[in-house]
């Protein structure tokens, strides 16, 4: 509710005229362990103070009996259209970034979206694997913005590269450095073949840089060869040799069955130095290109699954067969197909994704999917409300109501403060060495950017399901960016476009 400014203080004082309030709410800060009622002023996109006693502002929105929090920050997004982040927006999330893929043309991805404008923040790391199909397959890299999926099935770009091959590709990604990418993305998960020596070259320029590299790992199968923990053991080890922060994308199904080995790896790595951070998805299914190398037939049984495990999105076809697997592989290696892994139903496969969320500082991150139409053509990214037959995958657009929902009301693994600074905090102490801007967000305190969310955690809840993935989470009241509303009263103003981007200190 809007209300006029207040007259004075109580004390009879003047007080300073904000431009918005934010009244009565119950404020967590993750990072000064704040959780009371409080009132918030912001001026000027930003937090100005945080008081007990009520503030005088041009707009005053109560907000009591909700939660304020720093909106959530969300590392791992393909799915940066106007529509996708709207979606996103309706699930708490203020700022999200394309990290593991990256970028295929830097420049262009973020000169288009200043000019389209954004609901949210945005940003984007330096692409390897577009560096390599630049290099290997003479591409234009302006021309992968719309076609680097569809090409991860292909071969040539993931052969091993030569000496000049890897120079090339490496000068490709400092160029990229040098205009602002957050780190390095590194899709080697696809690229197996790719050689060990060429991701510790990456990994050296990253630590160079200051920036992090967020790597899909180059294995996740339960047994040899090639095991998940085999992956994470590279990962480690590059880490270790270099001193560059190692981020690891979607724990929950790199490591599938292997999870408490690789973790227990992970965790003694940070005992002893090595900068690994991890993420992880509330999901026991996975959505990617149906031509990824791991979804071979001949690799499958390595990794637990059978060819009707998976999922072909544009038809609803279950291949029976390898065959029919390999022939959907062939005719379009790059269509969208959901995986499951783990069949959440089941107690012990519950427990395999409940311990991956619940490692230390495992943070929240979505690995949303741009939407398609239901041929499995992309959509044109400014669609709303989004066609009721559009595919994606259930995290696109309820990651975070879904964790809130399960792992705090639910089941109570986790505090309400402690996934808002998986959320939030952590994310953002990613960001901050690359990335000074990102010292302003995941937090709610004065000279923090006013990127907040206000909820209802007793009815916060995810609404996406597979069979239908765009339906929008439920009980975020309010979403700010930038002090700006986004959500108002749990709908999205379509004419808000606060988003900004976050650039390395280099762009």
């Amino acid at each position: 509710m809007d209300t006029e400014p207040s007259a004075a203080a109580a004390d009879g004082a003047p007080q300073s005229v904000h431009d918005l309030v934010l009244s009565g709410g119950r404020v967590i800060d993750p990072e000064t362990g704040l959780d009371a009622v409080r009132h918030i002023a912001v001026d000027d996109g930003r937090i100005v103070a945080i008081a007990e006693e009520p503030l005088r502002a041009q707009r005053v929105v109560d907000v009591t009996g909700r939660v304020v929090a720093p909106g959530f920050i969300d590392l791992h997004s393909h799915a940066l259209t106007p529509t996708s982040m709207r979606l996103q927006a309706l699930d708490g999330v203020t700022t999200a970034l394309e990290l593991e893929a990256g970028a295929p043309w830097l420049e262009g991805a973020y000169r288009d979206a200043a000019l389209d404008g954004r609901p949210i923040n945005y940003g984007y790391s330096a692409s390897w694997a577009a560096a390599r199909m630049s290099v290997m397959d003479d591409l234009d890299p302006r021309t992968l913005t719309t076609q680097l999926t569809a090409r991860m099935g292909g071969r040539s770009w993931g052969a091993p590269g030569t000496p000049d091959d890897v120079r090339r590709i490496l000068d490709r990604l400092e160029a990229e450095l040098e205009l602002g990418a957050l780190g390095i993305g590194v899709l080697i998960g696809y690229a197996p073949d790719a050689s060990h020596r060429e991701y510790l070259d990456v990994a050296r320029l990253a630590a160079r840089y200051g920036v992090p590299t967020y790597t899909h790992a180059r294995h996740k199968n339960s047994s040899e060869p090639g095991t998940a923990l085999q992956g994470i053991q590279e990962i480690v080890a590059v880490g270790l040799g270099t001193g560059a922060h190692m981020h690891l994308c979607h724990i929950n199904s790199t490591s599938l069955q292997q999870i408490d080995v690789v973790t227990e790896l992970v965790g003694n790595a940070r005992a002893h130095g090595v900068q690994v951070t991890t993420e992880a998805y509330p999901y026991g299914a996975s959505m990617t290109a149906i031509g990824a190398p791991f979804l071979h037939p001949d690799n499958l049984p390595r990794l637990g699954i059978t060819p009707s495990h998976i999922v072909h999105t544009p038809t609803g076809e279950r291949p029976a067969t390898a065959s029919r697997l390999m022939q959907l592989r062939v005719q379009d290696p790059g269509a969208p197909a959901i995986i499951q892994y783990l069949d959440e139903s089941r107690a012990d496969e519950q427990n395999l994704l409940r311990r991956a969320l619940l490692f230390d500082d495992t943070m929240i991150a979505s690995d949303a999917m741009p939407l398609q139409s239901g041929d499995g053509k992309p959509l044109t990214g400014t669609e709303w409300p989004p066609p009721s037959d559009a595919v994606t995958h259930p995290r696109s657009t309820g990651t975070f109501a879904r964790t809130l929902r399960v792992y705090v009301r639910e089941t109570g693994l986790l505090t309400l403060p402690e996934v808002i600074r998986r959320a939030t905090l952590l994310p953002a102490r990613v960001l901050e060495r690359a990335c000074p801007d990102a010292r302003r967000k995941g937090r709610v305190q004065p000279g923090a950017d006013a990127d907040l969310v206000v909820f209802d955690p007793l009815t916060v809840h995810d609404r996406s399901t597979y069979e239908h993935p765009t339906r929008p989470s439920d009980g975020f009241q309010h979403v700010l960016v930038g002090g700006e509303f986004v959500v108002r009263d749990g709908e999205i103003d379509l004419d808000a476009t606060p988003g900004r981007s976050l650039r390395g200190a280099r762009g």
